[in-house]
């Protein structure tokens, strides 16, 4: 059988509001969406602020797109991305975007390309404003892109990913308890099970920049777990090999 054919990404970077340490996490979360087929980055490249980026384009392949600033206070580069993207949207070769930067600006961009019918992955640091984060389909906290380096011995090490979030704050987390419980109330049968994949995917249409890993647990079966407010039980497949987990509110018992 015929595999199916992974999404074509175009990889959009602010320069100016990404930092060049995320890159090797930024790729390889991009790869789990897709290929990145087209890869670009914008900046003022005669600013000596922009040499950590300068030194990786060639090994990661990133086209750089010289972007002056024209006038102070302005951002050239935004402009310039949203071009570029409007550009390549128009094109019909696209199947999504991730666009990188904490910027407000790309909000309305976002909004357009979803109106299209393409993916938006938005990736930026926790600071980033509300409204381009709801702007994307999936949001991604750059914080918690594992970044590759060298340590003192010369060999390559991960920085470790964030600390796992206390049981006491899970639970105090009115935001966090009420997403979980929302979603698994609106995936569940009339026993109150829900498969924990349903639970997750009403999770993203719900909150785009929810991620297990911002709470330092790598899934959401493993953050659901720490939380303590709910029956996890796991079963076999039906119809299909190997197993699949379900989940319940406690408060169904």
């Amino acid at each position: 059988m015929q595999e199916a054919l992974q999404k074509r990404l175009a990889v959009l970077i602010d320069a100016d509001n990404a930092q060049a340490s995320i890159i090797d996490g930024l790729l390889e979360e991009i790869a789990k969406y897709g290929v990145a087929s087209v890869k670009r980055i914008y900046g003022d490249w005669t600013n000596p602020n922009l040499r950590g980026w300068k030194e990786m384009l060639l090994e990661y392949s990133i086209q750089p797109i010289q972007q002056f600033s024209y006038t102070t206070g302005k951002n050239a580069t935004d402009s310039a991305m949203i071009i570029d993207a409007m550009d390549l949207l128009y094109t019909n070769k696209m199947d999504g975007f991730c666009i990188v930067s904490s910027d407000s600006d790309f909000t309305r961009l976002s909004a357009r390309i979803r109106e299209a019918g393409l993916t938006v992955y938005g990736f930026g640091q926790e600071k980033t404003p509300k409204s381009f984060v709801g702007a994307c389909d999936k949001f991604i906290y750059t914080e918690i892109l594992r970044k590759k380096a060298k340590d003192d011995t010369g060999d390559t090490t991960t920085t470790p990913a964030a600390k796992k979030t206390k049981v006491t704050e899970l639970r105090s987390n009115s935001k966090l308890v009420n997403l979980l419980r929302n979603a698994t109330e609106d995936s569940a049968n009339e026993d109150g099970w829900a498969h924990l994949a349903e639970v997750g995917q009403n999770i993203a249409n719900k909150s785009s920049e929810f991620d297990p890993r911002n709470y330092g647990y790598r899934k959401l079966g493993e953050l659901v777990n720490a939380v303590g407010l709910f029956e996890v039980s796991e079963r076999e497949n039906e119809n299909s090999p190997g197993k699949s987990i379900y989940v319940r509110d406690k408060r169904r018992k």
